[in-house]
């Protein structure tokens, strides 16, 4: 591998790290954050690349999301205590270690505490949108966090539009490319082929970055995620990306000099 991206959800902490390493290892480490949303029963997620992560406005957006995180997660666990699975919400934070706490996290207390067999049956049994223990997000367009992600420098990407939102979300491609979107994501394990040519089409005609990744969650959270370099990349995109945050009206502010990691 010689790129890779860090887009945490909701949470920038592990960056400069990543970075360190990068430099220490010759991998291009390209800043980010991942951005959940909704578009009515649909979860969307939205990618920022290149973000400037020291900025305070930015983090304090962030800070809200991770708190809404966590009183979503603890009424989570609530709830199923009520249907007398329980866990503990201590352990729930401990596995999150300090990370944006989620459902994959309450996942993983369920299987600790042998309430199942696998992640991947916590979320079909109890955390998945229609499960018992299910609790909406804070709502956020994903407008908002197209907007919010340029606001921060960044460049703003659809992720995995075929990852169970494909046709409401993609209605909505003409109103993200005018509040700012950049890229769709084309390239991404669970798109098929088919997949793959119509999100090509669409990021052609609007003139946006076709991009992809992997979705790598590090050391199995959830089940069914690809491995770190599994997905090869087109070699242009990297360097497409990179000319449309240099293009950025945020990019073009920023004073001469400026070292934010490419």
């Amino acid at each position: 591998m010689s790129t890779l991206a860090l887009t945490d959800h909701d949470t920038t902490e592990g960056v400069d790290e990543a970075l360190a390493a990068g430099r220490r290892y010759g991998v291009d480490v390209i800043p980010g954050v991942e951005i959940n949303t909704d578009v009515g029963e649909h979860e969307v997620h939205i990618l920022g690349y290149y973000i400037d992560h020291d900025d305070g406005t930015f983090q304090a957006f962030l800070g809200r999301r991770r708190e809404a995180r966590v009183r979503r997660a603890e009424e989570m666990v609530r709830r199923l205590s009520a249907l007398g699975v329980r866990v503990e919400w201590a352990r729930v934070r401990e596995i999150a270690s300090g990370a944006a706490v989620g459902r994959p996290h309450i996942a993983r207390a369920l299987v600790e505490a042998g309430r199942v067999a696998s992640a991947q049956e916590a979320f079909e049994r109890f955390l998945g949108r229609n499960g018992p223990a299910y609790v909406p997000r804070a709502p956020l367009a994903p407008e908002d966090a197209v907007e919010v992600i340029a606001g921060a420098g960044g460049v703003p990407v659809l992720a995995h539009p075929g990852w169970a939102s494909g046709g409401p979300v993609l209605e909505r491609v003409p109103r993200l490319v005018a509040r700012g979107l950049a890229g769709i994501e084309v390239y991404y394990p669970d798109h098929t082929p088919e997949m793959v040519d119509a999100y090509r089409t669409i990021a052609d005609r609007y003139r946006l970055v076709a991009t992809g990744g992997t979705d790598y969650h590090g050391g199995g959270a959830r089940t069914g995620h690809a491995q770190l370099g599994s997905l090869p990349m087109p070699a242009e995109v990297v360097p497409a990306l990179r000319a449309r945050w240099m293009s950025a009206p945020a990019r073009r502010n920023l004073p001469a000099g400026d070292a934010r990691p490419s």
